[in-house]
């Protein structure tokens, strides 16, 4: 029998988190294909963060099972397949970048070609030797994207690789995932700025911990009957409170005839 994830690089089955006496994530099913950019897309606190944590196997879970490229989140067998990008820059601000992106390319077993790719993949070669405490915030982020891609993983989970950086880098940053996932690899990427769906293959739009939609761009426009992802995803927005609404409606109604 073949294995149920043989397609896909993450399948997230009945996951359950609760932070801080909240539940963050009820009951999330998903699925990340192979070889695709998807985007998780979503307000700030809707979920985006846990979600990436628990598939990199650093988020403690309630319930449920995360399982990527065919092993559980976070086993030994993954620390070199997969690549996690933080929303915060993961670098030492007392090093320049090419020591940064050099060390985890010796803990990656990769050798000074690959450390140099890196580096010119997230455009700081001419900023290879400049300590990073002296970059500015978005030169950081890229600092620390170069660490995630040197050991060259399958999957990359990016946590908001493009906040705060000028549309050109950003441009740029999208068209090196889009040639990742050319190459076979696995681009898993958050982001809150709804123009950024269009560069995915997929979208994963999530809100309140719940999963609005799981289709391309083109479906969900068709769906919504809108023109962007913005108003598409307004309109999921307004439909999912519609109908919370009649629920808790109906939940009231049930209750007063009971009484």
């Amino acid at each position: 029998m073949a294995n149920k994830s043989d397609g896909d690089a993450v399948v997230v089955e009945h996951l359950r988190v609760v932070r801080g006496g909240r539940e963050v994530l009820p009951d999330l099913d998903v699925t990340v294909p192979r070889g695709q950019v998807v985007g998780l897309l979503g307000p700030s606190g809707g979920g985006k963060s846990t979600l990436m944590r628990a598939v990199v196997g650093v988020q403690v879970v309630a319930g449920g099972t995360v399982t990527v490229l065919g092993e559980e989140a976070g086993s030994p067998g993954l620390r070199h397949r997969v690549g996690y990008l933080t929303q915060a820059p993961s670098v030492y601000g007392d090093l320049s970048v090419r020591d940064n992106v050099g060390y985890i390319g010796r803990i990656m077993g990769v050798g000074s070609d690959a450390v140099d790719r890196a580096i010119a993949a997230v455009d700081l070669a001419d900023h290879a030797h400049v300590r990073v405490e002296n970059l500015s915030g978005g030169q950081q982020s890229r600092a620390s994207l170069a660490c995630t891609l040197v050991g060259d993983p399958e999957v990359l989970v990016l946590d908001e690789p493009t906040v705060g950086l000028d549309p050109v880098l950003r441009r740029e940053l999208w068209d090196l995932f889009r040639r990742l996932a050319a190459e076979g690899r696995t681009v898993f990427v958050s982001s809150h700025v709804m123009d950024e769906a269009s560069r995915c293959d997929r979208l994963l739009l999530l809100r309140d911990g719940r999963i609005l939609s799981d289709c391309t761009l083109p479906e969900l426009l068709e769906r919504t009957g809108t023109d962007d992802a913005e108003q598409a995803f307004l309109a999921l927005i307004d439909a999912a409170a519609a109908a919370d609404g009649a629920a808790d409606g109906a939940g009231g109604t049930d209750g007063g005839a009971a009484a």
